[in-house]
């Protein structure tokens, strides 16, 4: 493995007019990372975890999670990547309409790195993933041993 891997991103998102603006304000953030968008919290997870070019298994990526999925809950996709073994350093920021403190307060509880409630405020988005793609260029991911 090189040492310089492209940080990809992973949108957990079931709305796709919600998911099209997401991609358009990361590119007008001038990210050019590649997007790997899901509709639902399975075949995320299967991705996350079992893909071979999935992060699990090749590299750093940057999840951006919905919180309300047809088929689970953000916040059980949330407890699964900060909870356990390879992803649990992977930054997630969580994308959703619900501006319940006490939804937010579990979120920042289990892990999550960014809370940001839809509609989205163009520049905080941008702001904060630019802050996040600084943060994964300067850190070093430490490599899985098998």
């Amino acid at each position: 493995m090189n040492d310089h891997r492209s940080v990809s991103i992973v949108m957990i998102e079931d709305d796709e007019g919600h998911a099209r603006l997401i991609e358009k304000n990361i590119r007008r953030a001038g990210i050019l990372n590649d997007i790997q968008h899901f509709t639902d919290g399975h075949s995320a997870l299967d991705y996350l975890y079992n893909s071979p070019h999935g992060p699990a298994l090749n590299g750093p990526a940057l999840v951006l999670l919905d919180l309300n999925l047809p088929d689970m809950s953000g916040t059980d996709i949330l407890a699964r990547i900060k909870g356990e073994g390879s992803l649990k350093r992977t930054p997630v920021v969580v994308l959703t309409t619900t501006d319940d403190k006490v939804e937010i307060q579990r979120c920042y509880d289990l892990g999550c790195n960014v809370y940001i409630t839809k509609p989205v405020n163009y520049e905080n988005f941008a702001q904060a993933i630019r802050q996040l793609g600084l943060f994964l260029s300067v850190i070093q991911v430490p490599e899985i041993e098998a």
